[in-house]
């Protein structure tokens, strides 16, 4: 199951069912889970925890040291979940000392070729991270978001749950649950219907989140009133949820454009 080629560390803990490819190099303290297969090329460095049934594909680096000139060498950690898809080239940061001290990545997760998570980022599961996407550190995904290729995150910003963002995008502000965003810099477009329908939700809940982005984000003046009105007008989980994180933001949401 591993090549004879491959460079893998005395100290490295691998279960025996794991697959890893010709001139792929494991160092030192990195642990792999049952059913996960590394392919050829690949360098993981530790400290890295990767969990069960994930795919990892040719080039790409695991677990190297953050990308921040304030690192010292501290025995920070990066930590994989479950059954992700790791494409070419991908680069995968651990954490650093002034920050979380780990990055997290959830479970479900396709990333596709070409893309940087650094440092201290906390990514949730079945997200799309589309070529060539880059998050710069201290970034949150939440569960089921999907970034267009080649989108940008500023440090620090959030994107929530079934958002969407458009091929190109650079996010300088948090991008709220089950919107859609678009552009350099991006904008909120609207609501991300198509996506929510294909994945269930009711007429309800998305006419709901509608009357959100129309009446309390699309614009600055009056905001809070209008969030605080429908928090406490409605019962929809979703609604109550885009209203909470946009009330949360430390950063500011993006700007709102047209209506979608």
């Amino acid at each position: 199951m591993i090549d004879s080629r491959a460079d893998i560390h005395p100290s490295a803990e691998l279960d025996s069912s794991v697959e890893v490819g010709p001139f792929s190099v494991i160092g030192p303290n990195v642990r792999i889970g049952a059913g996960t297969r590394v392919g050829p090329h690949v360098v993981i460095n530790g400290p890295t925890e990767i969990g069960r049934d994930n795919r990892i594909f040719q080039f790409s680096s695991i677990g190297e040291e953050p990308q921040d000139t304030s690192y010292r060498g501290e025995p920070t950690r990066l930590v994989i979940g479950d059954r992700n898809v790791i494409r070419e080239s991908v680069t995968l940061s651990r954490g650093t000392a002034k920050g979380l001290g780990e990055t997290v990545i959830g479970h479900d997760n396709l990333i596709m070729a070409y893309v940087h998570i650094a440092h201290d980022c906390t990514i949730g599961s079945e997200i799309i991270f589309s070529n060539a996407t880059s998050l710069a550190g201290h970034v949150e995904i939440h569960d089921k978001a999907t970034l267009g290729g080649f989108t940008l995150v500023h440090q620090f910003c959030r994107v929530g749950t079934f958002a969407f963002t458009s091929m190109g995008s650079a996010l300088n502000r948090d991008l709220p649950p089950y919107c859609l965003a678009s552009g350099n810099y991006a904008r909120l477009i609207g609501i991300n219907k198509v996506g929510l329908r294909r994945n269930g939700f009711s007429d309800v809940a998305i006419q709901g989140l509608h009357r959100v982005f129309i009446r309390g984000m699309r614009g600055r003046a009056g905001r809070e009133s209008h969030l605080d009105a429908m928090l406490a007008e409605t019962d929809i989980p979703e609604v109550r949820d885009l209203i909470h994180f946009v009330q949360g933001s430390r950063r500011g949401i993006l700007r709102g454009g047209r209506q979608h």
